[in-house]
Formats: C-alpha cells, sequence, structure tokens
C-alpha cells in the first residue's frame, strides 16, 4: 500500500467531530508544553475499502503529538486518530503504510507511533464475545488481538498497548430527535431525577473564567471521593480558553454550572466539534446530592449541543460492561441511564520503530500511570 504523505500548518487540520484530532486540541497540548505535528495524506480507497469501485483516492489528515520522554528519545501519540476508518481487513495494512510513511517525518529518536484508536472493536460486532445477557465479554487476549489485526502485514509490527489512555467504551446520544423523545428513551430513574432537579430549583448556566475557582473546587472534591489524580488548576484555564479560532478545526468551549439558589452542585466542560458534542470533564459536590444536580447539569449540555447544531453526544468514558466490579461502574449506571448506544473502540495501538528502547519503555510503562492525555 502507498500513501502519499506531506507535513501540514497545524491551523489547516481539517474540522472534525472528533475533538482530540482538531486545531483546538493541538493549541490545548502546545500550552502543557508538547509539540505537535500535522500531516496531509492520499492513499487509494481500493486499499480501504473492498468493495471501491473506482481508482480515486481518499484524501485526509492526521494529529500527531510528540512527547519527549529521555534525553533523546521521543513517543508519537496519535489521539483518536487517524480519523478515516478503512474496512476491517485493511485496518492493519493501512496503519502499516501510514506508520512507514510517517517514520521519516518524526524526529530520528522516536521510539514508537502510538495510535489510540477511536475505530470500532473488531470483536464488539461478533455474538461470541457477548454473555447471555447481552454484556460485552471484551476481546481475546492480547495475542489473539494482535494475530488478527496485523493479518495481510508485511512486518506484523502492530502491538496491542498494555495500557489505553483516551477512554476506549463510551455511549453516545442521538441527538437527532425532539426533547421529548429523547426523555422518553431514558431509563425512568434518570427522568425522574431530571424532574426532581427541577422541582428543587436546580439551574445551569454558562460560566466563565471567573467561575475556574468554584470549578476546581467540585473537582478537587471528586477527585478526592473517587481516588482521581488531581491535574492543576492551569490545565483547565488553558482547557477554557484555548480556541484556535484562527484555524479550520476550532472548538467551542464552554464550563456549565449547575447550581440551586446559589449554591454550586455539579460542573462540566462541553466541547462542540463538528457534529459532536463532547462531555470532557464533570465534577460534583459532596453535599446537596439529592438535588440531582448532575441529571440536570447532562440534560441541559445535551441541549446546548443539540442548538449548537450537533447531532451526537459523546459521554467519553465508561465501563465496557455493566460489571460492578469495574472502576468506571459508576459512570456506567450514570450515563446508560440518559439511554444512548455503547460503543467499543479498540483503543491503543502501538507501532515500534527502535525496538529495543520501545521494549524497554513498555516494560517501565506498566509499573507507572503513564502520561495524562
Amino acid at each position: 500500500m502507498y500513501i502519499d504523505i506531506c507535513k501540514k500548518e497545524i491551523r489547516q487540520v481539517n474540522k472534525t467531530a472528533i475533538l482530540q484530532q482538531t486545531a483546538y486540541w493541538s493549541e490545548v497540548k502546545s500550552r502543557q508544553g508538547w509539540e505537535t505535528s500535522a500531516f496531509d495524506f492520499k492513499v487509494r480507497r481500493q486499499d480501504l475499502f473492498a468493495g471501491a469501485a473506482d481508482q480515486g483516492y481518499t484524501v485526509s489528515d492526521v494529529l500527531v503529538i510528540l512527547r519527549q520522554i529521555s534525553d533523546e528519545h521521543y513517543i508519537a501519540y496519535v489521539p483518536y486518530g487517524p480519523e478515516i476508518e478503512p474496512d476491517t481487513d485493511c485496518q492493519g495494512v493501512f496503519l502499516e503504510a501510514l506508520s512507514e510513511s510517517l517514520r521519516p517525518l518524526l524526529p530520528e529518536k522516536c521510539i514508537m507511533i502510538r495510535y489510540d484508536l477511536a475505530w470500532q472493536s473488531h470483536w464488539s460486532g461478533e455474538d461470541q464475545y457477548f454473555d447471555e445477557n447481552g454484556s460485552w465479554l471484551g476481546p481475546p487476549a492480547k495475542q489473539m488481538q494482535e494475530l488478527r489485526f496485523n493479518y495481510s502485514t508485511r512486518s506484523h509490527n502492530l502491538k496491542k498497548s498494555n495500557t489505553d489512555i483516551l477512554p476506549s467504551n463510551t455511549i453516545f446520544m442521538d441527538l437527532r430527535q425532539d426533547d421529548q423523545l429523547l426523555l422518553d428513551r431514558m431509563k425512568a430513574k434518570t427522568r425522574y431525577n431530571i424532574q426532581l432537579a427541577g422541582r428543587k430549583g436546580v439551574q445551569v448556566k454558562a460560566a466563565g473564567l471567573e467561575n475556574i475557582d468554584t470549578w476546581y473546587n467540585l473537582y478537587a472534591q471528586t477527585c478526592a471521593r473517587n481516588g482521581i489524580v488531581q491535574e492543576d488548576i492551569s490545565y483547565f484555564r488553558t482547557i477554557l480558553t484555548a480556541r484556535a479560532n484562527n484555524s479550520t478545526s476550532p472548538a467551542d468551549v464552554e464550563m456549565l454550572l449547575a447550581e440551586a439558589d446559589g449554591i454550586p452542585l455539579a460542573a462540566m466542560f462541553l466541547v462542540v466539534a463538528g457534529h459532536r458534542g463532547t462531555y470532557l470533564y464533570g465534577a460534583s459536590s459532596n453535599t446537596h446530592r439529592n438535588f440531582m444536580g448532575t441529571y440536570m447539569l447532562q440534560w441541559e449540555a445535551m441541549r446546548r449541543a443539540k442548538r449548537k447544531g450537533c447531532t451526537e453526544y459523546d459521554f467519553f468514558g465508561v465501563s465496557p460492561a455493566p460489571d460492578p466490579q469495574h472502576p468506571l461502574y459508576g459512570l456506567y449506571k450514570f450515563k446508560n441511564g440518559f439511554g444512548g448506544t455503547l460503543f467499543h473502540r479498540m483503543g491503543c495501538w502501538d507501532y515500534p520503530l527502535l525496538e529495543a528502547p520501545y521494549a524497554a519503555y513498555t516494560a517501565t510503562e506498566l509499573y507507572s500511570k503513564g502520561y495524562h492525555r
């Protein structure tokens, strides 16, 4: 497979619904001190899609984030990219060709390219990977995943990462229906809690940078309550103020605050890119939880996303199945109540470029928390 590739300016990154493949996300990461690059590429449609009848080309792009992990070594990370999703049997060959095309355009001491694939898991559409209740059992063992993904590749070099960075399981809400139908499709308890929040006087407003301390207080409570490693407040200032408005792929960012009688109950970041609204970060108070502020907050976020032209809403991170032992089970219960569709992504896959440093890095990665998205 031949891929024609060239570097491009970040501000020219294509418009997309994948937030992490936008110029906005590049600006966020750049403000954090990371280096970002973007590349246009062109590939024959027949190499991507088995049923393609014409001899034409598919043109797309990819955003790459570079992280220096030592005095000389780098990692190239592709968050939820590339966007283009070939037929299942063509995916491994495509990533191999893309990786080899990127190799000379990356730092000489780049040890690997890590693709955090937003593509649908190969194993989430096959009955044998579901139990009798319809719950997904997850993909097969790592070796079996690699065997299938590397089918027809030349080097069999694609490796399933030891960890996923961005959420590999999410719930998507279809917003292409009126508000009443959206409410009707929710679980009864979720719908009741939204109505209860309304009766208790919970209101949701757009909050600006002047409210960042309120957000951070709620966030700190949430981290302490759930044992989450806490980000610095400067990170959230960056999320709220980065825009990339001079680019072809900016983002519309809002911090939403749910409160009752002036008391902050919950807050979140809603980011709109393309036709998708994404629930990026959320937090809630340890007190007044009976006001159900989180339910009203999500409902209003969906309605705001609709008004901004979104056709779908990404809840961004849940457990892969209703498993009470999973650390994200609580998020699954909460988000699943809104009536969306569970979606399983492929997660992180590595293409090693320097074998020895790659082996050393992945060995130590098992005993560290890795790096933030």
